[in-house]
């Protein structure tokens, strides 16, 4: 297959699987490439990078920021910016420390509704001591929930308590859209308005695509319906943007697949080589001290 799964995540972030373990079933899965998207954090990308050595998958660099616009959540893919640079992540690093605090008002507001759920339980739940660059996410606090015996499964955890517009929902302030695109074509990247079809926003979106503010959509999800996914690539086509495409695979419990498995959704490998194209001129347009002298974080 010629195709590129440009949106899974690890264990880096809210994923159950290693980096390692998303290249070998990428490859499994007869993709060319795999994106490495990680929520707030590009800690995975280094083993990802070396397990695409071992099973010939080629890796896209990739990130997933934590966005939101009148008072709806939005999420940018940031695709081969510089890894290495320290203002990116410095810039991630703030991201991470709002997500800490929205995990704490989730598990706050849980204890609020007689729910006594403590914070060494959801880091139990995310299986390890979490490394500085590593984040928690919803589905840790989900499983937390599942593993006392408050919910049945993680699906009743969001249906119940943690889903947009659930008691224990939480929106904390957040940088909008167009900052962290921003953030990323100054780190030399490509920006990408991650999975428009959740949000019932187009307005927004288009916003975002028009005059080339954001470099593409994910026309491709596993959430969208065949109906979005028509959308979302005639939006791409009449802005000019690039029409990307991922499985937003999250990993497998007990036979259940978050959100879809590696390679469901996917786009085109011509689609990797438009995004490096894209990257390579941002990154040819930042300041010459902020250029690298060749060797790039998606060699």
């Amino acid at each position: 297959m010629n195709r590129a799964d440009l949106h899974t995540h690890t264990t880096a972030s809210d994923g159950l699987h290693r980096p390692s373990d998303n290249v070998r079933m990428a490859a499994e899965a007869g993709l060319a490439a795999i994106g490495i998207t990680d929520h707030d954090t590009v800690a995975g990308l280094d083993e990802a990078r070396q397990a695409a050595k071992a099973f010939g998958v080629e890796v896209v660099p990739g990130v997933e920021i934590s966005t939101a616009q009148d008072g709806q959540d939005i999420h940018i893919l940031g695709y081969y910016a510089d890894d290495r640079d320290p203002v990116f992540l410095a810039r991630l690093a703030s991201q991470r420390r709002v997500r800490d605090s929205r995990n704490e008002l989730i598990v706050a507001r849980l204890n609020e509704l007689g729910v006594r759920l403590s914070w060494e339980a959801v880091l139990g739940a995310a299986g390890r001591d979490r490394g500085p660059d590593e984040t928690v996410g919803r589905p840790h606090i989900a499983e937390a929930l599942v593993r006392m015996g408050a919910v049945g499964s993680l699906q009743e955890a969001f249906d119940r308590y943690l889903a947009e517009g659930k008691p224990a929902y939480v929106l904390p302030p957040r940088i909008a859209p167009a900052e962290a695109i921003a953030w990323i074509h100054e780190a030399g990247g490509a920006a990408v308005v991650a999975h428009p079809g959740l949000y019932g926003a187009d307005e927004t979106v288009e916003a975002l695509l028009r005059g080339g503010v954001a470099d593409g959509v994910e026309a491709y999800h596993s959430d969208h319906t065949a109906e979005d996914e028509r959308r979302y690539a005639a939006m791409a086509e009449r802005y000019g943007v690039v029409a990307t495409g991922g499985s937003d695979f999250h990993g497998e419990r007990k036979g259940r697949v978050y959100h879809g498995p590696i390679g469901s959704r996917s786009a085109d490998a011509d689609v990797v080589r438009a995004l490096k194209e894209r990257a390579q001129g941002r990154r040819a347009a930042r300041p010459s001290d902020l250029q690298d002298d060749g060797g790039t974080a998606s060699d």
